[in-house]
């Protein structure tokens, strides 16, 4: 019989101790320190020009990341394409947004109206159907999610594709021999496997893109959250406390996605890693490891109750 004696951890433990000691005390300065100012706090935390700055920015998120949606997936399949024409048009997109800052490019889109004064709206060489100006045709709102979703697809192209690629090639040419088209061999068959791998990191981007909307002051829009708490903290001198509010609001939203995205994950991962092998079972009270029967030929070394005795 063997005693199995649990290893201890000294350092570990000492450690793990010194943490929460060291937070405890962080937690307990914070609440008396002055700076901080948790009445203001307190006072502006469901203030309703807040809670309506902080619906706003989920507008931006959700908009933005719908256009993102859409065309992502639309570059995805055009670099896939074996038309040079398409892969070259949607890598020199991935290229271009890729490559530049989001907070500068959202300046350019604020700056549309001086660029392109008119938006003309008609077949190349004749007289436009419709001209508009720019500042009448789109609104800074508008402008905002056009930017952020611009930027937005060129990294969700790349999410798609990977997981696009990580679908065995077999099961494509099983949908084309059983006479699917390609669009349905998308649809039916590639899609719904790729999500496994594409909803992880899509999530992951669906709650940057939360946090990218405080960039939208560039466009300029100045009615999401970071916005109208910079503006009150600007009116109230308590830059501070407007700055916890806005960071416990941005927690918020992000706790609820994060519980969003996990339920979303297991849902599509279901399938994944179900089946276990045979395991050994061992028992610390009496030594013993059961074997499980996997139908193979028993070992003349085992007894037959299938217990090892050490």
């Amino acid at each position: 019989m063997i005693t199995v004696v649990r290893l201890r951890h000294p350092w570990r433990n000492l450690i793990a101790v010194i943490i929460l000691v060291g937070l405890a005390a962080f937690l307990w300065d914070a609440a008396l320190r002055k700076p901080f100012q948790w009445d203001i706090y307190a006072k502006y935390l469901f203030d309703q020009r807040i809670s309506q700055a902080a619906l706003v920015t989920v507008e931006l998120t959700v908009y933005s990341m719908l256009i993102a949606v859409v065309l992502g997936l639309l570059l995805a399949v055009m670099r896939l394409s074996t038309n040079p024409v398409f892969k070259s048009i949607a890598w020199a997109y991935l290229w271009v947004f890729r490559g530049t800052p989001v907070y500068v490019q959202l300046v350019f889109w604020g700056l549309l109206s001086v660029i392109y004064p008119t938006l003309s709206i008609g077949l190349p060489f004749l007289p436009p159907v419709l001209t508009l100006p720019t500042g009448q045709a789109l609104n800074v709102f508008e402008l905002a999610i056009i930017g952020l979703a611009l930027n937005e697809a060129a990294y969700l192209a790349e999410i798609v594709r990977a997981g696009i690629l990580s679908v065995d090639a077999g099961q494509e040419e099983a949908a084309v021999a059983l006479g699917m088209s390609w669009t349905q061999t998308m649809w039916r068959v590639v899609i719904p496997q790729s999500m496994r791998v594409i909803i992880p990191p899509t999530g992951n981007e669906v709650i940057s893109m939360l946090k990218t909307t405080s960039l939208v002051v560039a466009v300029p829009f100045s009615f999401d959250l970071f916005a109208r708490s910079r503006d009150i903290s600007i009116e109230t001198f308590t830059p501070i406390p407007l700055l916890l509010v806005a960071s416990t609001w941005y927690l918020a939203v992000t706790s609820v996605l994060m519980v969003g995205q996990y339920f979303l994950e297991k849902r599509f991962a279901r399938g994944i890693g179900d089946a276990r092998p045979a395991t050994t079972e061992a028992s610390i009270e009496t030594g013993a490891i059961t074997v499980a029967d996997s139908g193979a030929p028993s070992d003349p070394t085992i007894p037959p109750d299938g217990k090892a005795h050490l």
